[in-house]
């Protein structure tokens, strides 16, 4: 028996893994974020132990006749190395690329931003949580100083008063979590659901919006303005722990209720409801979720949501406040290590020499030779085989075919690289495409950190040893390394950095042992916002979990804000920002509104899930209002067409009553709704605007 945890979404549900023999089962246990529960994704995730369609040997790919022949792992790692080495020497460092996965262990992110900084000598190095609460990151990093998903434990829902939901089905994408709703309701509170759909979430409030896609940023202005018009701001908190209240208190005074209702299509009484309901609560949670995220305005979004909950007094009080719903696995922790073009460990920002000269004696290397700033995920993509873009592209823990807006294009794009290599357990969409596939472990074959949507590091401990032929990510990137002549500051052969001796500097390690990388990253971390010093393993195990920040020798901070924000004046940040739309309104030609997300028995781009045989798979299907239905002549169970300016395509009709008239829904697990979606970037985060854009529907 082997106490984990789930290896799906950011709850990071406790579980332990039980072997019968050939078999591996799960069982539960008693963890404080779950209590035992599991979503079905969680009771059946031992499903790919043992399948057919898992990788055990990497593949190399013909390009002249698309034949895949096994290789030994010498074979596989060579080729990479030597044809990485080439295309440096051709065309610089940049001309090789990274790209990672908000569901590798902090260990993992930690050594892939090493080893494409210190190995490839690269800027070039991104990842797909780039796509999950970036804009969330953005804005809290303007307003708190700091980005942490969720600031306090995910069990004070229970204890607020009005919980505001904003673009979020945590009943289907997180369902242990949804107990915190109904208790809270048990205890007298309300549950407020702003959705363009009445999913299972909206099903439970006690308050339902439901606006046209994009439009949550004008109900928060909406919201606020009715607030100070009813003179329900705290106007004390706001003077002893903010600045720019004023800039915002203006700007606000243009959104009178009917306004906002001529925009979002929200009533304005039911606007004046939300409002109501907060002035009078003493205890206000506001959360956000990818609804109101991935947008092009996606980090104005969350910063006027957040106006409204600094407005109120909320941050830093107990059962309070304004936290984001992290997506992925390890969402919060991948982001903070160095995964990102613009970080290093501890989420210290790699243009800082400070923060440089930290992390570059941690390395054992000159400060001078770690890259600078590199492009944004989906800007990485869209420069793969350009002329000034990076010619080669090693991907980690990500299904990119699936996962990318206007998918088609980014499509193209990988097919375009000198050299494209994806590790991953099996032969995913973006594999396929690969010239060599490595084969990694999974979840319960390896030992590693994860943090979860409450900045709670958690331990996940291998239950079983991977197949043969099968290395963990670890593997690779020190294999890789000491091929590209990095081992320890000595030189063997390719150097990236043009000096392979660096005077009285120790030079880079690779360890493939998890724990040692851990204690690297306590170093790497200390004094930086995400201060992990005080982690250890052996504390994580003791404690169940431990939170950040933890400076060594102290305590983790489950709760924060409440004697001060991280900007060095101590003070929040109301930030004055305004509606823009979506970048892609409707037109004749594509009169609806297109907007995707999750279902129950599916996670991310299903490269996991849909092999899982216990899991349900029906495919991608459309739904749509039944007035729409009848206009374009679609039934249910029938196929229908789906346009927008960047493909189509085609799937079983849904006809439901919870849907806009004027929106269409299209789950993203499979391929097609992402050859759809908008590119349109945030300006802030980058976020691609995955949530909205124009489009038609046929039958």
């Amino acid at each position: 028996m082997t106490d984990t945890h789930c290896p799906y979404c950011s709850l990071q549900c406790g579980m332990t893994l039980v072997r019968k023999g050939p078999r591996l089962e799960v069982s539960e246990r008693s963890f404080p974020v779950n209590e035992g529960a599991l979503c079905r994704k969680g009771w059946t995730a031992t499903g790919l132990r043992g399948s057919r369609e898992r990788l055990t040997t990497p593949m190399v790919r013909d390009r002249a006749t698309g034949e895949w022949t096994a290789a030994t792992w010498d074979e596989a790692l060579d080729l990479i190395a030597s044809k990485l080495a080439d295309l440096r020497d051709a065309h610089g460092a940049d001309a090789n690329a990274v790209f990672g996965g908000g569901g590798l262990t902090n260990e993992k992110a930690y050594q892939l931003g090493k080893f494409a900084r210190v190995a490839l000598g690269t800027s070039q190095i991104d990842y797909n949580g780039r796509w999950c609460m970036s804009s969330a990151a953005s804005a809290g990093n303007q307003a708190f100083g700091v980005d942490r998903g969720l600031p306090f434990p995910l069990a004070d829902i229970e204890r607020t008063d009005v919980c505001v939901l904003v673009g979020s089905n945590l009943a289907e994408t997180m369902p242990p979590a949804a107990r915190h709703l109904d208790r809270l309701r048990e205890n007298g509170g309300k549950v407020v659901v702003i959705d363009p759909r009445l999913t299972p979430t909206g099903e439970r409030a006690d308050l339902f919006l439901q606006p046209v896609p994009g439009t949550d940023l004008p109900l928060a202005l909406g919201v606020l303005h009715l607030l100070d018009a009813a003179g329900a701001v705290d106007e004390d908190y706001i003077a002893e722990r903010t600045t720019g209240f004023e800039d915002v208190r203006r700007s606000v005074a243009a959104w009178w209720p009917e306004m906002v209702e001529r925009v979002s299509g929200v009533e304005a009484a039911q606007l004046r409801e939300l409002a109501s309901l907060l002035a009078n609560a003493e205890k206000v949670m506001v959360l956000t979720a990818r609804g109101a995220e991935q947008h092009a305005q996606g980090t104005a979004t969350v910063l006027a949501w957040l106006n409204v909950a600094l407005a109120l007094g909320m941050p830093g009080k107990a059962y309070a406040g304004y936290g984001c719903l992290t997506g992925q696995g390890n969402g919060q922790g991948g982001r903070e290590h160095g995964q990102k073009a613009d970080q290093l460990p501890g989420y210290r920002m790699i243009d800082d020499p400070a923060a440089r000269a930290h992390v570059a004696a941690v390395w054992g290397v000159d400060p001078e030779t770690i890259p600078g700033k590199g492009r944004s995920a989906y800007e990485l993509l869209d420069a793969l085989g350009t002329p000034e873009g990076p010619k080669s592209l090693l991907v980690f823990g990500s299904n990119i075919v699936v996962s990318a807006p206007n998918a088609t294009h980014i499509t193209s794009r990988l097919t375009s690289l000198d050299l494209l290599v994806v590790a991953d357990m099996v032969m995913s969409e973006t594999a396929a495409l690969a010239d060599v596939v490595l084969p990694v472990t999974q979840w319960a074959e390896e030992t590693g950190t994860m943090t979860n949507l409450e900045g709670r590091v958690i331990l996940r401990q291998a239950a079983v040893t991977p197949p043969d032929g099968v290395r963990s990510d670890l593997d690779v990137i020190a294999g890789l390394a000491a091929r590209l002549g990095v081992v320890q500051g000595v030189s063997v052969g390719y150097s990236p950095v043009d000096r392979p001796e660096l005077p009285g500097l120790p030079g880079p390690t690779w360890s493939t042992d998890p724990e040692e990388i851990f204690e690297e990253l306590r170093a790497a971390t200390k004094g930086g916002k995400a201060d992990y010093s005080g982690i250890t393993y052996d504390r994580i195990r003791e404690e169940d979990g431990v939170f950040w920040p933890c400076p060594e020798d102290t305590e983790g901070t489950p709760r924060l804000f409440a004697d001060s924000f991280f900007h060095a004046d101590g003070r929040a940040r109301f930030i004055d920002v305004d509606h823009r739309g979506a970048a892609e309104q409707p037109t004749a030609d594509y009169p609806l509104h297109l907007t995707t997300g999750r279902v129950l028995a599916q996670y991310q781009s299903g490269a996991q899930t849909r092999r899982i045989k216990d899991l349900p798979d029906e495919g991608a299907f459309v739904e749509l209002h039944p007035l729409l239905a009848d206009r374009v002549g679609a039934h249910d169970g029938d196929p229908v067409v789906v346009r927008t300016p960047r493909g189509e395509m085609k799937a079983p009709a849904r006809i439901v009553t919870t849907i806009r008239p004027d929106t269409v829904f299209v789950p993203f697990h499979w391929v097609g709704a992402n050859k759809l979606t908008n590119d349109a970037l945030d300006p802030s985060s980058r976020m691609p605007e995955f949530k909205v854009c124009a489009a038609a529907v046929s039958a």
